[in-house]
């Protein structure tokens, strides 16, 4: 049954509009402005979005790949990734606050060049730029241009998102499920999307109701059960 997660969770790349907005309308409509303008000012041209595991950042980041010429490096990259490439226009850093120190030197780098010759840089952190404990030349660079707190869905905001995902797929959910689906899984809405999808297709294999039962046998094989 983990396979089934995997497919699933592999087979649904994220896109702007599957991200639920939740708080972040202004930050969604900023990031579409960046992927449909050409007229944009310099400091638009740097985004830094910070906020707490599975608020959303990389779904957002990975979501701007469909955007022609784009980049995504994560804090693992190497040090090739960082390089500045006159046919990419769109640069995509995740965790930035992940990145070794000899990484952090090649960001810095990659800011001054996308500065100097065009692009748009954006970037990811659990924290603030002024909190982050990066090379302060690069922290600095991280808070020049527009900085948006990613916030994350409340508890009865992914209830509601999901319940209207379920309603819309004609999926039938028991009283209960998605409340003890929230509190006893990972707590992304991807990863939830996900179960959703997986809960939805057992259901069907099994021929029984999604019910908390149900549930908390998935739960129990994908070994997740908190």
């Amino acid at each position: 049954m983990r396979q089934l997660l995997l497919d699933l969770g592999a087979s649904k790349p994220p896109t702007l509009e599957t991200f639920v907005v939740g708080q972040n309308a202004e930050l969604v409509q900023r990031l579409h402005r960046l992927t449909t303008s050409d007229n944009l000012d310099l400091s638009e041209r740097f985004v830094y979005l910070w906020g707490q595991a599975g608020a959303g950042k990389s779904h957002l980041l990975q979501a701007l790949l469909s955007t022609q010429s784009a980049r995504y490096i994560n804090a693992n990259a190497h040090a090739e990734a960082f390089l500045f490439t006159p046919n990419v226009s769109l640069y995509l850093v995740d965790d930035c606050d992940k990145l070794h120190p000899d990484l952090q030197i090649e960001a810095f780098n990659l800011f001054n060049q996308i500065r100097e010759n065009g692009g748009v840089l954006i970037c990811s952190g659990s924290l603030p730029p002024a909190k982050l404990t990066v090379r302060e030349d690069l922290r600095t660079r991280l808070g020049w241009g527009l900085i948006y707190h990613v916030h994350g869905l409340t508890d009865e905001e992914k209830i509601a998102a999901l319940t209207q995902t379920a309603f819309a797929r004609g999926i039938v959910l028991s009283n209960g499920v998605l409340p003890y689906l929230i509190t006893h899984f990972r707590r992304d809405m991807q990863s939830l999307s996900t179960m959703l999808d997986a809960l939805d297709q057992y259901s069907l294999e099994t021929k029984r109701p999604i019910t908390l039962p149900l549930l908390r046998e998935l739960l129990q094989q994908e070994g997740e059960t908190k």
